[in-house]
């Protein structure tokens, strides 16, 4: 598998906000046939399509030979239309779950011309793509498989995320307007970017935030990133791992992730306006919902309220037993809890797979 993908024009595209970005499009890249079923898998926070490459292949339940895989990459991924691609849009608009979504509608539906998909799945921030495609586009999928994510960002996860604006903002000598707002600055003032010297103080502040939730206490005490990860001891994981991870990236692209993830909730559209219960009730495919045992941004109980709003046997819950926090459904650093999220895959595709045969023969899959 390479790191080249393919871009689809949007146009001029309006977001949920009132803005717009101009010229814009989005990422995406496909394995297998066009005429297999599809599955439509994003990405998530900060990761390129490239990202989402281990879980799929011929010995997964991804598999190209029996799916037509998409991968389709988040706006301010530095892939689709974000900050450090489109320069002269500053500062770059607020941009939700909902636009995204439709965007990767547009692309699936108009230029791939998929009218019906097997499944959504994703982790992390694809996990409330996920979300959002089954409420948005109730009757477009049969399956939805969202692990390690939610359907609206809870408050706590909402405050971990100020520490992770906060970081940046600091390195500039401003600060977060608020949960779901960009940068306080003084009225009547000229937006700036990041200089260098900024850019490099707040990615690895933004990585030591970080460093703090990605792994879950019980990981740290077992000290799996020495054990399993290699590192010599907590400093090198911080400066080798999670560091060099942050410092990789551009700052006005996790601003403008951040905020997707921040203000995520699917129930702010139509026909839902705000009640979360009639969003999760209004999923139609067959839901498997795979939070992390100790996951810190996405904890079970979160995920035990969405599927109880669900309408009965929609939806189904499944914990990682694993210690490895939020990273146990992602990026494929944890090899059993890559076996144990392969085999719910394959499990539940099986399961309802009388779903895929009700569908074969009347639309394009």
């Amino acid at each position: 598998m390479t790191d080249q993908f393919d871009t689809y024009k949007l146009g001029n595209f309006k977001l949920k906000s009132g803005g717009e970005i101009l010229d814009a499009y989005i990422a995406y890249k496909t394995f297998g046939d066009p005429s297999l079923p599809a599955i439509i898998y994003p990405s998530w926070y900060s990761g390129a399509i490239s990202d989402n490459f281990w879980l799929i292949g011929e010995d997964k339940t991804l598999n190209p030979k029996k799916y037509f895989i998409i991968v389709t990459a988040l706006f301010g991924n530095g892939q689709s239309s974000s900050p450090s691609n489109t320069p002269s849009l500053r500062p770059f608009p607020d941009v939700l779950f909902y636009d995204n979504v439709k965007a990767q509608h547009s692309l699936v539906t108009k230029h791939l011309g998929i009218t019906h998909a097997r499944a959504v799945l994703g982790w992390s921030m694809g996990a409330g793509q996920t979300y959002q495609w089954a409420t948005q586009y109730p009757g477009f999928m049969d399956l939805v498989v969202p692990f390690c994510g939610s359907a609206k960002t809870s408050l706590h996860n909402q405050v971990f995320l100020e520490g992770v604006k906060s970081g940046l903002f600091a390195a500039k000598g401003t600060s977060s307007a608020g949960i779901s707002k960009g940068e306080l600055r003084a009225t009547g003032s000229e937006y700036r970017g990041f200089t260098e010297e900024e850019k490099n103080n707040g990615l690895k502040a933004l990585g030591r935030v970080y460093a703090g939730w990605g792994f879950s206490q019980a990981f740290y005490r077992e000290k799996l990133h020495e054990k399993v990860l290699g590192f010599k001891d907590l400093e090198d994981f911080m400066v080798n791992f999670w560091e060099k991870w942050a410092c990789s990236k551009d700052p006005e692209n996790m601003l403008v992730m951040a905020h997707t993830w921040q203000a995520g909730d699917c129930s702010q559209q139509e026909p839902y306006n705000g009640d979360f219960a009639k969003a999760m009730q209004g999923i139609k495919a067959k839901a498997l919902i795979l939070p992390g045992q100790t996951d810190l941004y996405f904890p079970p109980e979160d995920s035990e309220i969405e599927v109880a709003n669900m309408k009965p046997g929609i939806g189904e819950l499944q914990i990682f037993p694993s210690i490895w926090g939020h990273w146990a459904g992602g990026p494929g650093d944890s090899k059993e809890d890559v076996k144990w999220l392969d085999d719910k895959l394959r499990d539940f595709f099986a399961k309802h797979k009388d779903r895929l045969s009700e569908k074969v023969g009347s639309l394009t899959l």
